[in-house]
């Protein structure tokens, strides 16, 4: 059973009311509306009998504030017919959403047939209480070296990529969309991607990416694009998390959610608050954003009793590259650490171009050593740590005093950093690394480094794992 909140929505007369007494930007002021319910659904009829939908944002003493799904042209308030459904947005969920793709309100846009088949569920979901949660502790392999061995995902952690405008994120979310799997284990797993806010040809690369090889079977697409209306970009990460709240809890599936473009979403909440004259908080966005985040980010993880599970990966664009700007602000204080992309390291042509450095995985510690990934794992990331954090100083010195001015040690340690941006950090875009590669590969580069300077590794692993000449 999918966890609800417990809502009350009182069934209307179907009756249209003409008392529209404003229209500003997309929301329309009906008035004289007795029973309007929060969320509720509607139907507009347009004088020239054009149908559009639209949705209850607020209501207050007999007035309705209506958000419509689309243009607002050609509508007035004298002619213009306003139908309340008494329902809220739904969607239907079966097993027949594996392989489809559709928009932010579940209308196939891949040339298929609506879902016919199933139950009809509220996409408004609730957040997993915290009593019922059960602590997450099992690895997912992405693939990706950076992320799988300096900054592990664990299955039920939402762990969003904070990137920026230009930066190749839109590939590195397919490739984990692609490429994650719990190793070890024969268990059904599925991919509920939803982007919001893109282009045409991002929502193409998408479709492509996933038909192309063969992961469309076992995945949920859910796209709005950048012509689509702002309010169908709120609606479609609940969609989405909606869908993969069956298929975790009701099909008993390990689901990874994808949501991309977050900053997009923000910028549809900030466009909706403005048109509702609602008195603005940071940088123009929403007082309310904090909570609005968190209803979406805290339904991942698993429940107590469950053999399901929701994973979570937000994608966001810093505005100007900014992370201290409310959207990164925000959603680093509700998620469980960070993966962060670097400029710098996509003019030097890396990909993936993740910074370890500011980049964190909170979880990392539960999903990780003996019978998870491998014994050495901690010791061998906090070693790359430390040798590439040393490196990249030594780099900004080096810029100043000369390379010449620097000692052997601190030449190898500047040698190991370009070599781990090179080899560890670049990889190819179809490149699925397993677990045991990626650790190889860190004992391969830190073996340029004197066996003294291994003060982060347990002696016996650097016997056992180590590359230094016996």
């Amino acid at each position: 059973m999918i966890l609800r909140p417990l809502k009350v929505v009182i069934k209307l007369p179907q009756v249209s009311y003409r008392t529209i007494g404003q229209i500003t930007g997309p929301l329309l002021f009906v008035e004289d509306v007795p029973q309007a319910a929060y969320n509720e659904l509607v139907s507009i009829t347009l004088p020239d009998g054009e149908v559009r939908q639209g949705q209850v944002l607020e209501t207050r003493n007999g007035l309705a504030i209506i958000q419509v799904f689309g243009s607002t042209s050609g509508m007035d308030t004298k002619q213009t017919a306003v139908k309340f459904s008494g329902t809220t947005a739904r969607i239907k969920v079966s097993d027949s959403m594996l392989g489809r793709v559709f928009n932010g309100l579940e209308s196939p846009i891949d040339g298929g047939t609506s879902i016919t088949k199933g139950e009809m569920v509220e996409v408004v979901g609730n957040a997993i209480n915290p009593y019922s949660r059960e602590e997450p502790s099992e690895f997912i392999q992405t693939g990706i070296s950076t992320i799988d061995g300096m900054n592990t995902l664990v299955r039920g952690q939402k762990l969003p990529l904070f990137s920026a405008s230009g930066l190749p994120h839109n590939e590195v979310a397919a490739q984990i969309a692609k490429q994650a799997k719990v190793i070890g284990k024969d268990e059904s797993f599925a991919v509920v991607f939803g982007a919001m806010g893109i282009t045409s040809e991002e929502a193409n690369f998408f479709i492509n990416q996933f038909t192309e090889t063969g992961a469309i079977s076992r995945a949920v697409l859910f796209l709005n694009l950048s012509s689509d209306p702002s309010m169908e970009r709120i609606i479609l990460p609940r969609a989405a998390l909606t869908a993969a709240e069956y298929l975790a809890y009701e099909k008993e599936m390990h689901i990874l959610v994808i949501l991309s473009d977050m900053t997009n979403y923000c910028e549809a909440l900030r466009e909706i608050s403005s048109a509702r004259e609602e008195v603005p908080g940071r940088r123009g966005y929403p007082g309310y954003m904090y909570t609005d985040l968190s209803m979406i980010y805290e339904r991942a993880g698993k429940i107590k009793g469950r053999n399901g599970s929701i994973t979570q990966i937000p994608i966001l664009t810093m505005p100007g590259d900014d992370r201290t700007h409310p959207i990164p602000d925000l959603t680093g204080y509700i998620t469980e650490g960070q993966i962060a992309m670097s400029r710098d390291l996509q003019r030097s042509g890396v990909y993936p171009p993740i910074d370890v450095l500011p980049s964190l995985s909170r979880l990392m510690n539960q999903g990780i050593g003996a019978g998870r990934t491998r014994e050495d794992h901690r010791g061998v990331s906090d070693q790359i740590y430390s040798a590439y954090a040393t490196g990249k100083d030594l780099r900004s010195l080096s810029a100043i005093v000369g390379e010449e001015a620097l000692g052997k040690t601190d030449k190898l340690y500047l040698s190991f950093a370009d070599s781990f941006e090179k080899r560890f950090v670049n990889q190819g875009r179809n490149e699925d690394r397993t677990i045991e590669q990626t650790l190889d590969l860190g004992w391969e580069l830190l073996s340029v480094l004197p066996e003294q300077e291994m003060k982060r590794v347990k002696k016996d692993f650097i016997q056992k794992y180590g590359k230094w000449k016996k």
